[in-house]
């Protein structure tokens, strides 16, 4: 088994890290940067910023923000929010991420994938995706139909069948993050995870339900995740990256002990 991945997640809202339950009730936690940095010195292998409210504001990706969050740590890190366009990319990559998030727009305009992989590399390129369980396996043989908008409108895909599309047009990481999951610390969706990442030859990354080490170890070893999002249990001392990278390494899940601000 490859090395895996623990990255964790910010989502902000008006320069503050927040987070909720299925994007719900979400409570204040803090400073991007001074969380950002926390995280990388305690070793995690990448960073995600999500600007979740840039969007529905329609407003840019908060470029200081990521300025100050690339200042701050020497790991790679991905934006998404308030990404319309190819320019917006590149001013995001230019203020200091290395990769870009795209998700409700790749799926109303799935050109901007091609244009974003032609004009910085399919490396840069990530799809996030919010997959919800559905009964309907006429329009969705894997029980999973692609929601947009945070979790508010279905949109009639088929999760796997969109996760191959992305790949053919040149995305470089797919992160599954389960509706039905989000915040529940109860585990991730195994079911899901597994399907896209059997289906599809770019890594995938796990997102949605991490409460504890074996909740990791499970879709790394069952659902074949490379690497996996925390959030919630990082962002309220519940544990550590350092602890769970300890606890996995305990169980046999093959980590890199020497990540982020950690020295060999």
């Amino acid at each position: 088994m490859l090395t895996r991945r623990l990255i964790p997640c910010l989502d902000v809202i008006r320069g503050r890290v927040t987070k909720g339950v299925r994007f719900q009730n979400n409570v204040d936690l803090g400073d991007p940067v001074e969380i950002a940095r926390r995280y990388y010195l305690d070793g995690c292998d990448e960073l995600v910023v999500y600007d979740i409210t840039a969007s529905a504001e329609r407003r840019p990706t908060d470029l200081d923000m990521v300025a100050r969050v690339a200042r701050a740590v020497r790991i790679p890190f991905a934006v998404g929010g308030g990404i319309s366009s190819t320019d917006d990319m590149a001013r995001a990559l230019a203020a200091g991420a290395e990769k870009i998030s795209v998700n409700s727009l790749a799926v109303l305009h799935p050109e901007i994938i091609a244009e974003g992989a032609r004009a910085f590399g399919s490396q840069c390129m990530v799809l996030g995706m919010d997959p919800a369980a559905t009964a309907d396996r006429a329009r969705c043989p894997s029980g999973y139909e692609v929601t947009i908008r945070g979790f508010r409108e279905r949109t009639g895909l088929d999760a796997v069948e969109w996760a191959r599309r992305a790949a053919d047009l040149g995305v470089g990481e797919i992160v599954v993050n389960s509706v039905d999951a989000d915040g529940t610390r109860s585990g991730f969706e195994l079911n899901i995870t597994r399907q896209i990442a059997e289906a599809v030859p770019v890594p995938v990354v796990a997102s949605g339900g991490a409460g504890c080490a074996a909740h990791l170890r499970d879709v790394f070893v069952e659902a074949k995740a490379d690497a996996a999002i925390v959030a919630g249990i990082l962002h309220t001392g519940a544990t550590t990256v350092a602890r769970l990278k300890a606890e996995l390494a305990e169980m046999g899940v093959p980590v890199r002990r020497d990540a982020g601000g950690k020295t060999p």
